[in-house]
């Protein structure tokens, strides 16, 4: 099984977010809690959808990703662009920072 991590939204300003090892959640994928059995993957997702019940947050799901140097990396296109921010009007929101 590839390692895996779970991601939504959050409710308040739709930033994306990641769930953590200790059950709460990030705007930083660095954070987030990698899974590396099924058995974990579906502990992780039962947390984060018990979360999207009581309206905190929105959509989660998990995605693939890999280890480099501890940390989580996304694999494939669309998780690597919601990590990096908005794609157009890059002047606006967290990722001007990065600039």
């Amino acid at each position: 099984m590839p390692n895996t991590a779970i991601t939504a939204n959050r409710l308040l300003d739709g930033f994306v977010i990641y769930l953590t090892a200790e059950g709460g959640w990030s705007e930083h994928l660095a954070d987030a809690a990698v899974a590396t059995t099924k058995e974990r993957e579906t502990e992780l997702l039962a947390i984060a959808e018990r979360v999207a019940k009581a309206g905190t947050v929105i959509g989660p799901y998990t995605f693939k990703v890999d280890a480099a140097d501890g940390r989580a990396v996304p694999l494939g296109q669309r998780e690597t662009l919601r990590t990096l921010g908005p794609s157009v009007r890059t002047d606006l929101g967290y990722q001007a920072a990065t600039l």
